[in-house]
């Protein structure tokens, strides 16, 4: 593994030589033990006895020996690396004990259990938090008080506390680390206000205690924000290479909700027997998610911040203990979880940062074998995170603003995804082409785009290089904002002198000057655009520059609709054999006096003509067909579609078709016993959180696979007696199921669209079977 040392402070992002004694602070009271540390220790064989490994991996060696000699040490380290021994070890080997704090509650008895794991004797590691009783705080003290513990996990709220802050200063501590220390900076991916105290809670114990820092993501910027705020003296800072080399990344556009679904349950159900995570944005979606995956055989919980504390320990365990495939998460799941063949994560929703990214996508294969990360893309996704922090201080919107705008650039960019990865992380891939994510794998066109690098630069440059890419773009476009117009940048030279090219166009051809280093980003002044030397250079002397227009962004919006019926009203994927299939309906519809919708609804045809379904098992698959269906009318639909596949050679589909939640959980059973009992259609509509219309789409599909609905007291409040008649009348012999032509061939009785659909649900459970 490529490693990097280098010495804080960090703002220049430099190396210096490193320091043979570190200056400490001047503690602010006598009396205090001294901070402990060991020297002449045989680390191999301390390693061995307390953890039976042979030796270590990348900085860890350094990392503990920098501690144990007395000095303050941060550690950026990704996901797998080893961090955890990179404090557990010193502490095992240290006279008295160190305190460890980690940001979540509900992870800290799986740390402790973990420690103990390795060791004779549970009193070796305890944790410290609101969760504990009086009688279980008191054994953690009497056990802290007799030296026995070595290792104490406290949350940053247990050091708040005074009575606390007493007790630790008359103990003997090895030294402080703070894990996930990213989470002291408002730039990190999950900040907690209370990190910021840390620093102001140590100093109050013992000023004098060595301080190690861990964190798996940091990004420059982070990394200073750490240093200054945990008040880290000259520490020495170790960074391992941030390349996960075994993960496979890909990129996929969102363009329909159902068909995204049923991608991913379909990669699952490819993927049989391989723990996965899939991360949402919301707690809805988790639940929903979960339904389906459960609902076509796959194993899965949901999990978000929602459930108490119980519920989620328990659906962390039945995860960790695979008792089931899959956890569909909130980020409120993961931060140290320890299960090494995780074999995939998705997200189905655009994360909120690289970070967050980095993070969640590192705990797939930290057993160095197989990880695939799946992340589907969409516009309306990231207009969602825009939304959510409308209502934040300034501040921290301009920040999560330049957050998002990185990821999407991560999303939207052709440029290798572990290339840009690392650069974000200031770590240069040096390969072309990693050949594990799917840019490498299926590059596409490049064109020639030194002259708009040019505009580009020269705009950067007339503007002083005092603004961000969000105020940079506009220039060039010519955009006039009241912003531009109050700096009076409209009469610059270069205003509008790329108003040939959109914006697409232009955040492309900045992402990639930045990858290219011909410009950079300045963290300390929020993202506002620099020249690098080379840029400089560019500028005085163009040379070529080819860049790579992606065209995912314009996919991802092409048919952004989450709220589309995939089934209703969508084109099939064979439009001839689907208007074959609705002649043929026609034609056994006339057959057997019915109407055509009777036979089939268009969402089965539609189908038909995308799964070609050539037995009557087959023919089940799709929507609203049930057995009872498939055996009464399927037979000459099947064989039409047999004979179309012969004659055009058509290679079917592999035989997965997504199940509904409908059919398969508590939907169906809940619409049934709830129309049983009489309960008022608003009212079951309003229980389950859908319009009227959604549910009388649920209630259709229920009755044209061949179940009764007994609607008759709802349908009696919206209709007298003969209008009733006069529908289901018309429905006799209709020849169309176009509610519309419906309601302009029924338009004296003046029929709106819920009472067409209602009579036809109640036609269909009388005459369709």
């Amino acid at each position: 593994m490529a490693t990097a040392k280098k010495k804080a402070p960090a703002k220049e992002a430099t190396a210096t030589k490193k320091k043979e004694t570190v200056k400490k602070a001047p503690a602010k009271s006598t009396g205090k033990k001294k901070a402990a540390t060991t020297a002449g220790i045989d680390l191999y064989a301390a390693v061995n006895e307390h953890f039976g490994f042979d030796g270590f991996k990348g900085t860890q060696e350094q990392v503990i020996t920098n501690l144990l000699a007395g000095r303050d040490t941060f550690v950026i380290m990704p996901t797998g690396g080893g961090k955890s021994l990179c404090y557990q070890l010193p502490a095992l080997v240290s006279e008295g004990v160190a305190i460890i704090v980690s940001p979540l509650i509900a992870l800290m008895k799986n740390q402790v259990d973990l420690v103990r794991s390795y060791s004779s004797k549970d009193d070796v590691a305890h944790f410290l938090n609101s969760t504990l009783t009086k009688k279980e705080i008191k054994e953690v003290h009497d056990d802290l008080l007799t030296g026995k513990t070595k290792m104490l996990y406290v949350a940053p709220e247990t050091l708040t506390k005074q009575e606390n802050l007493e007790f630790f200063s008359d103990l003997q501590i090895s030294f402080f680390a703070v894990d996930e220390a990213h989470c002291i900076s408002e730039w990190g991916h999950d900040f907690r206000p209370e990190y910021r105290r840390l620093k102001e809670m140590m100093d109050q114990i013992n000023p004098d205690i060595p301080i190690i820092a861990l964190t798996a993501t940091a990004t420059p910027k982070v990394q200073s924000d750490i240093v200054k705020n945990l008040g880290l003296r000259n520490p020495d800072i170790f960074i391992s290479s941030f390349n996960r080399g075994n993960l496979y990344y890909e990129i996929q556009p969102k363009i329909k909700k159902d068909q995204t679904v049923k991608n991913i349950v379909k990669f699952i159900a490819q993927n049989k027997g391989k723990s996965g995570i899939i991360y949402t944005l919301n707690r809805k979606t988790t639940e929903e998610l979960a339904d389906l995956l459960m609902a076509n055989g796959i194993k899965a919980v949901a999990y978000h911040a929602g459930f108490d504390g119980k519920v989620r320990a328990d659906r962390q365990d039945q995860f960790l203990n695979e008792d089931v495939q899959v956890i569909v998460a909130t980020i409120a799941f993961g931060m140290g979880i320890d299960k090494p063949d995780i074999r995939f994560v998705i997200h189905y929703n655009i994360p909120k940062s690289i970070e967050n990214y980095y993070q969640e996508t590192g705990r797939a294969g930290r057993d160095g074998m197989e990880g695939k990360c799946i992340l589907y893309y969409s516009h309306k996704d990231v207009s969602k995170l825009e939304h959510l922090m409308r209502d934040k201080p300034l501040s921290e919107r301009e920040v999560t603003a330049q957050m998002i705008q990185e990821t999407v650039a991560f999303a939207e960019s052709s440029v290798c995804r572990r290339k840009i990865l690392l650069h974000y992380f200031g770590e240069e891939y040096q390969e072309e082409n990693c050949g594990n994510c799917d840019n490498c794998l299926h590059p596409k066109e490049q064109i020639e785009a030194k002259d708009e690098a040019v505009i580009a630069l020269k705009v950067i440059k007339a503007l002083d290089e005092r603004f961000a890419t969000e105020y940079v773009i506009p220039v060039i476009m010519g955009k006039l904002t009241p912003q531009i117009q109050m700096y009076r940048h409209d009469q610059l030279a270069e205003y509008g002198s790329g108003k040939e090219k959109d914006q697409h166009y232009w955040n492309s051809i900045i992402r990639q000057m930045l990858l290219h280093g011909l410009i950079q980003k300045d963290i300390e002044e929020y993202g506002l655009l620099k020249f690098t030397k080379a840029g400089e250079a560019f500028l005085k002397k163009p040379k070529s520059f080819k860049i790579v227009l992606n065209n995912l962004y314009e996919e991802a919006n092409a048919d952004d609709d989450e709220g589309a019926d995939a089934g209703a009203g969508g084109l099939a994927s064979d439009e001839k054999l689907f208007e074959m299939l609705k002649e043929l309906r026609q034609k056994e519809a006339k057959k057997k006096g019915l109407p055509p919708f009777v036979i089939f609804l268009e969402n089965s045809l539609l189908d038909m003509a995308t799964l070609y379904p050539t037995t009557l098992e087959e023919l089940e698959k799709c929507q609203g067909v049930s057995k009872g269906k498939a055996i009464r009318y399927g037979k000459p639909f099947v064989e039409m579609v047999a004979k179309y596949v012969e004659e055009n050679e058509i290679e079917k589909p592999d035989e997965f078709v997504m199940k509904s939640v409908v059919n398969k959980s508590g939907n169906k059973v809940f619409l049934i016993q709830n129309i049983d009992k009489r309960i008022p259609l608003e009212t079951i509509a309003k229980n389950k959180g859908w319009r009227m219309d959604e549910m009388l789409e649920e209630m259709e599909t229920i009755a044209a696979s061949g179940t009764k609905l007994r609607l008759d007291y709802a349908i009696d409040e919206w209709l007298d007696e003969y209008e009733q008649e006069e529908i289901m009348d018309y429905f006799k012999t209709c020849s169309t199921s176009d509610l519309k032509v419906a309601q302009q061939e029924l338009e004296d009785g003046g029929y709106n669209w819920e009472q067409l659909k209602i009579m036809r649900i109640k036609f269909l459970s009388e005459y369709g079977m």
